[in-house]
């Protein structure tokens, strides 16, 4: 019998588990083909609050400054609106800079280059890794967090918007702007396509809470077998 498994957002425990994770360290585990978009994705995911769809459609060109401040510009989803949401701090430490000047190296275009398209969409091959499929074990059970915990609610990559909403919500508020917070969100209830205020959204962004900042792409790249 199937329930209807609600999402629920990550624990602070279960976020520092994650984003602590042999991803994140300085070992490789056994039979692991590490990808970038395996570093980069769950992270773009929790400090801008897109779908795994949609950071697996961006490209170099949806990358812009915007009065000063570095955005991402995501719109390919069909259910929530194009959006312009500023690129956090936490990344750029992490060696985001240098890795698109990597992507520009190889001829890419796409920021997620090695994250095939199943059935047109990315998330699929997303959702497999980060969640497993059958007896594959993906990077959550590897982490020990359930896909589903007692009460029945579901834990998956989609669970970081709802991180990235909880506190989206708080910020927009005390900056005293609902409007930022729906526009973040893609939520029609902004009812424009444009956000004037790039450095409210940038302020708001900026606040979200740094999960582990020792990560670094470099290292990722450098890490050792076990």
């Amino acid at each position: 019998m199937k329930t209807h498994l609600g999402r629920r957002p990550f624990s602070a425990m279960e976020l520092h588990t994650l984003y602590n994770g042999y991803i994140y360290g300085d070992f490789k585990v056994a039979r692991e083909q590490p990808k970038h978009w395996h570093f980069w994705l769950p992270l773009i995911a929790y400090y801008s609050g897109a779908y795994s769809d949609e950071i697996g459609y961006l490209t170099l060109d949806d990358l812009s400054l915007e009065k000063n401040v570095l955005c991402f510009n995501f719109h390919t989803h069909g259910k929530i609106k194009p959006r312009l949401v500023p690129v956090h701090q936490a990344l750029i430490n992490a060696g985001f800079n240098e890795y698109i000047t990597f992507i520009k190296s190889q001829n890419q275009h796409r920021l997620m280059f090695d994250l095939p398209a199943k059935t047109g969409r990315y998330s699929e091959k997303v959702r497999i890794w980060f969640s497993g499929e059958g007896e594959r074990a993906g990077y959550l059970q590897k982490c020990d967090i359930p896909n589903v915990d007692q009460l029945g609610m579901k834990t998956a990559i989609s669970s970081l918007r709802l991180n990235f909403e909880q506190q989206v919500r708080i910020y927009a508020l005390q900056a005293n702007s609902k409007d930022a917070f729906n526009y973040l969100m893609g939520f029609n209830e902004y009812p424009y396509d444009v956000f004037s205020d790039t450095h409210l959204l940038n302020t708001v962004i900026q606040q979200i809470r740094i999960i582990n900042s020792h990560l670094h792409w470099q290292r990722f790249i450098t890490r050792e077998s076990h």
